[in-house]
Protein backbone atom coordinates (compact mmCIF):
# COMPACT_ATOMS: atom_id res chain seq x y z
CA UNK A 1 0.00 0.00 0.00
CA UNK A 2 2.98 2.33 0.53
CA UNK A 3 4.39 1.95 -2.99
CA UNK A 4 3.32 4.74 -5.32
CA UNK A 5 3.39 5.51 -9.00
CA UNK A 6 3.94 9.06 -10.24
CA UNK A 7 2.33 10.27 -13.46
CA UNK A 8 3.67 13.52 -14.96
CA UNK A 9 1.66 15.08 -17.78
CA UNK A 10 3.11 17.22 -20.57
CA UNK A 11 0.14 18.82 -22.33
CA UNK A 12 1.67 20.06 -25.59
CA UNK A 13 1.98 18.33 -28.94
CA UNK A 14 2.90 19.40 -32.45
CA UNK A 15 -0.55 18.66 -33.84
CA UNK A 16 -3.74 17.18 -32.42
CA UNK A 17 -4.48 13.76 -33.93
CA UNK A 18 -8.09 13.21 -35.05
CA UNK A 19 -8.53 10.13 -32.82
CA UNK A 20 -6.96 11.65 -29.67
CA UNK A 21 -9.07 12.41 -26.60
CA UNK A 22 -6.13 13.01 -24.25
CA UNK A 23 -5.43 16.40 -22.71
CA UNK A 24 -3.17 17.69 -25.47
CA UNK A 25 -2.82 21.16 -26.95
CA UNK A 26 -1.03 22.01 -30.23
CA UNK A 27 2.07 24.07 -29.48
CA UNK A 28 1.96 27.66 -30.74
CA UNK A 29 5.43 29.01 -31.38
CA UNK A 30 8.45 27.85 -29.38
CA UNK A 31 8.27 25.90 -26.15
CA UNK A 32 9.41 27.76 -23.03
CA UNK A 33 10.36 24.89 -20.72
CA UNK A 34 11.27 26.87 -17.59
CA UNK A 35 7.77 27.96 -16.42
CA UNK A 36 6.33 24.47 -16.77
CA UNK A 37 9.28 22.86 -15.00
CA UNK A 38 8.90 25.34 -12.15
CA UNK A 39 5.18 24.54 -11.93
CA UNK A 40 5.85 20.79 -11.87
CA UNK A 41 8.30 21.22 -9.01
CA UNK A 42 5.77 23.27 -7.02
CA UNK A 43 3.11 20.67 -7.79
CA UNK A 44 5.34 17.79 -6.72
CA UNK A 45 6.31 19.50 -3.47
CA UNK A 46 2.64 19.61 -2.45
CA UNK A 47 1.49 16.30 -3.92
CA UNK A 48 4.40 14.33 -2.44
CA UNK A 49 4.59 16.17 0.88
CA UNK A 50 3.44 13.10 2.83
CA UNK A 51 5.41 10.59 0.75
CA UNK A 52 8.51 9.03 2.27
CA UNK A 53 11.95 8.57 0.72
CA UNK A 54 12.05 5.87 -1.95
CA UNK A 55 8.28 5.37 -1.93
CA UNK A 56 7.77 6.24 -5.62
CA UNK A 57 8.53 3.03 -7.51
CA UNK A 58 7.47 4.08 -11.02
CA UNK A 59 7.34 7.33 -12.96
CA UNK A 60 5.53 7.84 -16.26
CA UNK A 61 6.07 10.95 -18.37
CA UNK A 62 3.03 11.09 -20.65
CA UNK A 63 1.23 13.56 -22.87
CA UNK A 64 0.83 15.25 -25.18
CA UNK A 65 4.39 14.80 -26.31
CA UNK A 66 6.94 14.74 -23.48
CA UNK A 67 9.76 14.44 -26.02
CA UNK A 68 9.13 18.05 -27.03
CA UNK A 69 11.03 18.84 -23.82
CA UNK A 70 14.82 18.60 -23.91
CA UNK A 71 16.90 16.03 -22.04
CA UNK A 72 18.07 18.88 -19.82
CA UNK A 73 14.49 19.48 -18.67
CA UNK A 74 14.18 15.87 -17.52
CA UNK A 75 17.60 16.07 -15.87
CA UNK A 76 16.37 19.01 -13.76
CA UNK A 77 13.02 17.41 -12.95
CA UNK A 78 14.38 13.98 -12.03
CA UNK A 79 17.08 15.55 -9.87
CA UNK A 80 14.31 17.31 -7.95
CA UNK A 81 12.25 14.09 -7.64
CA UNK A 82 15.25 11.95 -6.65
CA UNK A 83 14.58 11.89 -2.85
CA UNK A 84 11.19 10.24 -3.42
CA UNK A 85 12.37 7.70 -6.02
CA UNK A 86 13.14 4.07 -5.27
CA UNK A 87 16.63 3.00 -6.31
CA UNK A 88 15.19 0.67 -8.97
CA UNK A 89 12.33 2.93 -10.09
CA UNK A 90 10.96 2.31 -13.57
CA UNK A 91 10.99 5.68 -15.34
CA UNK A 92 9.14 5.81 -18.67
CA UNK A 93 8.95 8.59 -21.23
CA UNK A 94 6.55 8.64 -24.17
CA UNK A 95 8.16 9.84 -27.38
CA UNK A 96 6.73 10.79 -30.76
CA UNK A 97 9.10 9.57 -33.51
CA UNK A 98 8.43 12.82 -35.35
CA UNK A 99 9.34 15.05 -32.39
CA UNK A 100 12.69 13.67 -31.24
CA UNK A 101 14.97 14.51 -34.13
CA UNK A 102 16.47 17.51 -32.33
CA UNK A 103 17.25 15.64 -29.12
CA UNK A 104 19.86 13.08 -28.17
CA UNK A 105 18.37 9.84 -26.80
CA UNK A 106 21.57 9.39 -24.84
CA UNK A 107 20.72 12.63 -23.05
CA UNK A 108 17.34 11.27 -21.95
CA UNK A 109 19.06 8.10 -20.78
CA UNK A 110 21.66 10.07 -18.79
CA UNK A 111 18.87 12.10 -17.17
CA UNK A 112 17.57 8.88 -15.61
CA UNK A 113 14.85 7.71 -18.00
CA UNK A 114 15.20 3.93 -18.34
CA UNK A 115 12.12 2.95 -20.34
CA UNK A 116 10.98 4.45 -23.65
CA UNK A 117 7.57 4.23 -25.32
CA UNK A 118 7.56 5.15 -29.01
CA UNK A 119 4.24 6.05 -30.64
CA UNK A 120 4.61 4.15 -33.92
CA UNK A 121 0.83 3.54 -34.46
CA UNK A 122 1.44 2.18 -37.99
CA UNK A 123 4.20 1.54 -40.51
CA UNK A 124 2.07 2.40 -43.54
CA UNK A 125 2.51 6.00 -44.79
CA UNK A 126 -1.11 6.32 -45.91
CA UNK A 127 -2.42 5.09 -42.54
CA UNK A 128 -0.17 7.49 -40.62
CA UNK A 129 -1.40 10.38 -42.76
CA UNK A 130 -5.02 9.38 -42.12
CA UNK A 131 -4.28 9.31 -38.38
CA UNK A 132 -2.82 12.80 -38.54
CA UNK A 133 0.61 11.65 -37.36
CA UNK A 134 3.60 13.92 -38.03
CA UNK A 135 6.08 11.10 -38.63
CA UNK A 136 6.74 8.56 -41.35
CA UNK A 137 7.63 4.86 -40.91
CA UNK A 138 11.36 5.53 -41.34
CA UNK A 139 11.21 8.03 -38.45
CA UNK A 140 10.05 5.26 -36.13
CA UNK A 141 12.72 2.86 -37.32
CA UNK A 142 15.45 5.48 -36.92
CA UNK A 143 14.17 6.51 -33.48
CA UNK A 144 14.04 2.91 -32.30
CA UNK A 145 17.59 2.20 -33.46
CA UNK A 146 18.83 5.46 -31.93
CA UNK A 147 17.24 4.50 -28.63
CA UNK A 148 19.02 1.15 -28.65
CA UNK A 149 22.33 2.82 -29.48
CA UNK A 150 21.77 5.23 -26.58
CA UNK A 151 21.51 2.32 -24.15
CA UNK A 152 17.75 1.85 -23.79
CA UNK A 153 17.19 -1.83 -23.11
CA UNK A 154 13.47 -1.46 -22.34
CA UNK A 155 11.54 -0.04 -25.31
CA UNK A 156 7.82 -0.23 -26.01
CA UNK A 157 6.14 0.35 -29.36
CA UNK A 158 2.56 1.64 -29.49
CA UNK A 159 0.74 0.15 -32.47
CA UNK A 160 -2.92 0.35 -33.49
CA UNK A 161 -5.03 -1.86 -35.71
CA UNK A 162 -8.47 -1.60 -37.33
CA UNK A 163 -7.45 1.76 -38.76
CA UNK A 164 -9.52 3.62 -41.39
CA UNK A 165 -9.68 1.53 -44.59
CA UNK A 166 -7.05 -0.90 -43.23
CA UNK A 167 -7.26 -4.52 -44.36
CA UNK A 168 -6.44 -7.49 -42.17
CA UNK A 169 -3.32 -8.17 -44.25
CA UNK A 170 -2.11 -4.60 -43.70
CA UNK A 171 -2.67 -4.82 -39.95
CA UNK A 172 -0.67 -8.04 -39.76
CA UNK A 173 2.09 -6.51 -41.90
CA UNK A 174 2.28 -3.56 -39.47
CA UNK A 175 2.73 -5.97 -36.60
CA UNK A 176 5.38 -7.97 -38.48
CA UNK A 177 7.36 -4.76 -39.10
CA UNK A 178 7.13 -3.82 -35.43
CA UNK A 179 8.30 -7.28 -34.35
CA UNK A 180 11.23 -7.14 -36.77
CA UNK A 181 12.66 -4.27 -34.66
CA UNK A 182 12.68 -6.61 -31.64
CA UNK A 183 11.03 -4.36 -29.04
CA UNK A 184 10.73 -5.50 -25.43
CA UNK A 185 7.07 -4.56 -25.10
CA UNK A 186 4.20 -3.91 -27.48
CA UNK A 187 1.00 -1.99 -26.80
CA UNK A 188 -1.21 -3.32 -29.60
CA UNK A 189 -4.73 -2.00 -29.48
CA UNK A 190 -7.78 -1.44 -31.65
CA UNK A 191 -8.62 2.09 -32.76
CA UNK A 192 -11.81 3.24 -31.10
CA UNK A 193 -13.74 6.40 -31.89
CA UNK A 194 -13.86 8.56 -28.77
CA UNK A 195 -16.42 11.35 -28.20
CA UNK A 196 -15.38 14.94 -28.87
CA UNK A 197 -12.62 13.93 -31.30
CA UNK A 198 -12.33 14.86 -34.95
CA UNK A 199 -13.07 11.24 -35.90
CA UNK A 200 -16.28 11.41 -33.84
CA UNK A 201 -17.36 14.49 -35.79
CA UNK A 202 -16.35 12.99 -39.14
CA UNK A 203 -16.37 9.20 -38.70
CA UNK A 204 -13.97 7.30 -40.98
CA UNK A 205 -14.69 3.94 -42.55
CA UNK A 206 -13.53 1.30 -40.08
CA UNK A 207 -12.95 -2.42 -40.39
CA UNK A 208 -15.89 -4.78 -39.99
CA UNK A 209 -16.17 -7.06 -36.95
CA UNK A 210 -15.19 -10.00 -39.15
CA UNK A 211 -12.04 -8.21 -40.35
CA UNK A 212 -11.14 -7.23 -36.77
CA UNK A 213 -11.51 -10.86 -35.72
CA UNK A 214 -9.02 -11.92 -38.42
CA UNK A 215 -6.59 -9.15 -37.40
CA UNK A 216 -6.71 -10.24 -33.77
CA UNK A 217 -6.46 -13.96 -34.44
CA UNK A 218 -3.49 -13.67 -36.80
CA UNK A 219 -1.86 -10.92 -34.75
CA UNK A 220 -2.05 -12.87 -31.49
CA UNK A 221 -0.50 -15.89 -33.19
CA UNK A 222 2.36 -13.70 -34.45
CA UNK A 223 3.00 -12.24 -31.01
CA UNK A 224 3.04 -15.61 -29.29
CA UNK A 225 5.38 -16.98 -31.96
CA UNK A 226 7.74 -14.04 -31.37
CA UNK A 227 7.98 -14.80 -27.64
CA UNK A 228 5.56 -12.17 -26.32
CA UNK A 229 3.17 -12.90 -23.49
CA UNK A 230 -0.18 -11.16 -23.37
CA UNK A 231 -0.63 -9.98 -19.80
CA UNK A 232 -3.33 -7.33 -20.33
CA UNK A 233 -5.98 -6.72 -22.99
CA UNK A 234 -3.64 -4.67 -25.20
CA UNK A 235 -0.24 -5.21 -23.56
CA UNK A 236 2.33 -7.80 -24.67
CA UNK A 237 5.79 -8.24 -23.18
CA UNK A 238 8.86 -10.37 -23.35
CA UNK A 239 9.58 -12.12 -20.02
CA UNK A 240 10.45 -9.53 -17.37
CA UNK A 241 9.32 -6.49 -19.39
CA UNK A 242 5.71 -5.96 -18.29
CA UNK A 243 5.11 -2.26 -17.61
CA UNK A 244 5.32 -1.85 -13.83
CA UNK A 245 3.67 1.58 -13.88
CA UNK A 246 0.61 0.36 -15.76
CA UNK A 247 0.43 -2.71 -13.52
CA UNK A 248 -0.10 -0.26 -10.68
CA UNK A 249 -3.19 1.12 -12.42
CA UNK A 250 -4.53 -2.32 -13.32
CA UNK A 251 -4.19 -3.63 -9.76
CA UNK A 252 -5.98 -0.54 -8.36
CA UNK A 253 -2.79 0.77 -6.80
CA UNK A 254 -2.16 4.33 -5.66
CA UNK A 255 -0.49 7.00 -7.77
CA UNK A 256 0.15 10.71 -7.71
CA UNK A 257 -0.61 12.83 -10.77
CA UNK A 258 1.13 16.13 -11.47
CA UNK A 259 0.99 18.39 -14.51
CA UNK A 260 -1.91 19.93 -16.44
CA UNK A 261 -4.85 17.53 -16.55
CA UNK A 262 -3.11 14.79 -14.54
CA UNK A 263 -5.20 12.40 -12.42
CA UNK A 264 -4.20 10.76 -9.16
CA UNK A 265 -5.55 8.22 -6.66
CA UNK A 266 -4.55 7.88 -3.00
CA UNK A 267 -5.78 5.62 -0.20
CA UNK A 268 -5.57 6.15 3.55
CA UNK A 269 -6.99 4.68 6.72
CA UNK A 270 -9.46 6.63 8.85
CA UNK A 271 -9.82 4.35 11.84
CA UNK A 272 -11.11 1.06 10.49
CA UNK A 273 -12.39 2.64 7.29
CA UNK A 274 -10.47 2.90 4.02
CA UNK A 275 -10.74 6.29 2.32
CA UNK A 276 -9.94 6.49 -1.40
CA UNK A 277 -9.58 9.92 -3.00
CA UNK A 278 -9.14 10.83 -6.63
CA UNK A 279 -7.54 14.09 -7.75
CA UNK A 280 -7.59 15.94 -11.06
CA UNK A 281 -5.47 18.90 -12.10
CA UNK A 282 -6.80 21.73 -14.31
CA UNK A 283 -6.49 20.66 -17.95
CA UNK A 284 -5.78 24.10 -19.44
CA UNK A 285 -2.02 24.79 -19.23
CA UNK A 286 -2.48 28.50 -18.45
CA UNK A 287 -4.79 27.73 -15.52
CA UNK A 288 -2.46 25.03 -14.25
CA UNK A 289 0.58 27.31 -14.51
CA UNK A 290 -1.18 29.95 -12.40
CA UNK A 291 -1.79 27.53 -9.53
CA UNK A 292 -0.13 24.13 -9.96
CA UNK A 293 -0.88 23.06 -6.39
CA UNK A 294 -4.66 23.22 -6.96
CA UNK A 295 -6.70 20.13 -7.73
CA UNK A 296 -10.26 18.86 -7.79
CA UNK A 297 -10.78 16.15 -5.17
CA UNK A 298 -13.44 13.53 -4.79
CA UNK A 299 -13.88 10.39 -2.72
CA UNK A 300 -14.57 7.04 -4.33
CA UNK A 301 -17.77 5.81 -2.67
CA UNK A 302 -17.68 2.37 -1.09
CA UNK A 303 -20.37 1.06 -3.45
CA UNK A 304 -18.38 2.14 -6.52
CA UNK A 305 -15.11 0.45 -5.61
CA UNK A 306 -15.89 -3.08 -6.74
CA UNK A 307 -16.69 -1.89 -10.26
CA UNK A 308 -13.63 0.39 -10.39
CA UNK A 309 -11.42 -2.44 -9.17
CA UNK A 310 -12.85 -4.96 -11.64
CA UNK A 311 -12.68 -2.49 -14.52
CA UNK A 312 -8.90 -2.49 -14.02
CA UNK A 313 -7.96 -5.87 -12.59
CA UNK A 314 -10.03 -7.98 -14.98
CA UNK A 315 -8.11 -6.49 -17.90
CA UNK A 316 -5.18 -8.60 -16.68
CA UNK A 317 -5.01 -12.09 -18.14
CA UNK A 318 -4.14 -13.59 -14.75
CA UNK A 319 -6.14 -11.12 -12.67
CA UNK A 320 -5.11 -10.63 -9.02
CA UNK A 321 -5.37 -12.34 -5.65
CA UNK A 322 -8.52 -11.93 -3.56
CA UNK A 323 -6.35 -10.40 -0.83
CA UNK A 324 -5.53 -7.54 -3.21
CA UNK A 325 -9.21 -6.90 -3.83
CA UNK A 326 -9.93 -6.73 -0.10
CA UNK A 327 -6.91 -4.55 0.74
CA UNK A 328 -7.45 -2.03 -2.03
CA UNK A 329 -11.23 -1.67 -1.88
CA UNK A 330 -11.76 -2.05 1.87
CA UNK A 331 -14.48 -4.63 1.08
CA UNK A 332 -14.76 -8.29 1.94
CA UNK A 333 -14.98 -10.89 -0.80
CA UNK A 334 -18.35 -11.87 0.65
CA UNK A 335 -19.81 -8.52 -0.45
CA UNK A 336 -19.69 -9.54 -4.12
CA UNK A 337 -19.90 -13.32 -3.68
CA UNK A 338 -23.49 -13.67 -5.00
CA UNK A 339 -22.60 -11.85 -8.22
CA UNK A 340 -19.23 -13.57 -8.53
CA UNK A 341 -20.89 -16.94 -7.99
CA UNK A 342 -23.36 -16.28 -10.82
CA UNK A 343 -20.48 -15.37 -13.17
CA UNK A 344 -18.52 -18.45 -12.10
CA UNK A 345 -21.48 -20.75 -12.78
CA UNK A 346 -21.64 -19.23 -16.28
CA UNK A 347 -17.98 -20.13 -16.78
CA UNK A 348 -16.90 -16.48 -17.04
CA UNK A 349 -14.71 -16.03 -13.93
CA UNK A 350 -12.38 -18.11 -11.80
CA UNK A 351 -13.08 -19.11 -8.21
CA UNK A 352 -9.51 -19.09 -6.92
CA UNK A 353 -8.67 -15.47 -7.78
CA UNK A 354 -10.10 -12.24 -9.22
CA UNK A 355 -9.74 -13.24 -12.85
CA UNK A 356 -11.83 -14.24 -15.82
CA UNK A 357 -11.73 -17.56 -17.58
CA UNK A 358 -10.60 -17.65 -21.19
CA UNK A 359 -14.25 -17.43 -22.19
CA UNK A 360 -14.87 -14.51 -19.83
CA UNK A 361 -11.89 -12.66 -21.24
CA UNK A 362 -13.49 -12.77 -24.68
CA UNK A 363 -16.64 -11.20 -23.25
CA UNK A 364 -14.96 -8.85 -20.79
CA UNK A 365 -17.28 -5.90 -21.43
CA UNK A 366 -20.30 -8.04 -20.59
CA UNK A 367 -18.65 -9.29 -17.39
CA UNK A 368 -17.86 -5.72 -16.29
CA UNK A 369 -21.42 -4.61 -16.98
CA UNK A 370 -22.58 -6.92 -14.20
CA UNK A 371 -20.73 -4.80 -11.64
CA UNK A 372 -22.57 -1.61 -12.60
CA UNK A 373 -25.37 -0.99 -10.13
Amino acid sequence: MNALGLYVHFPWCVRKCPYCDFNSHPLRGTLDEAPYLAALRRDAATALADVGPGQVVTVFFGGGTPSLFSPGAFDVLLAYLEPWLAADAEITMEANPGAVEHHDFAGYRRAGINRLSLGAQSFAPERLARLGRIHCPDDTIRAFRAAREAGFDNVNLDLMYALPDQTAAEAVEDLQTALSLEPDHLSWYQLTIEPKTEFARRPPTLATDAEVEVMEREGLALLVGAGFRRYEVSAFARPGFACRHNMGYWTFGDYVGIGAGAHGKRSRRDGDALVIERTRKPSQPRIYLASPEGAERGAVAADERAFEFMMNALRLVEGVEWETFEARTGSERAAIEPLWGDLARCGLVRRDRVATTERGYRYLDSVLQRFLR
